[in-house]
């Protein structure tokens, strides 16, 4: 929407400056657009702003949910490289909610 609005630069410096930006990704694939988008978010807030990750993917996955192989080089040397990771195990909350409901 900000491409067609002409409020583009404006929503990326601000997504740029939160603290912290939580990302979920993986539910759908990325456009090309978003992938860049993302890479151009994470290129600003590198080494200085947290940014937190959600996914039910691995970072070894990453490269295939990306789906380009240089962008997503280059959006994970932006985020894994000074990450801390926290996998969690065990059934889905959702599934384990839904036979004790």
């Amino acid at each position: 929407m900000g491409r067609a609005d002409g409020t583009y630069k404006k929503q990326l410096e601000k997504l740029s400056r939160t603290e912290p930006l939580i990302i979920d990704w993986g539910m759908s694939p990325l456009t090309d657009m978003a992938k860049r988008d993302i890479l151009e978010i994470m290129e600003d807030r590198q080494n200085v702003r947290s940014t937190i990750i959600s996914t039910q993917y691995p970072v070894s996955e990453w490269h295939r949910l990306i789906d380009d192989l240089t962008l997503a080089d280059a959006i994970c040397d932006r985020l894994v490289h000074n990450a801390y990771q926290l996998a969690i195990k065990g059934e889905s909350m959702r599934k384990v909610m839904a036979e004790t409901g």
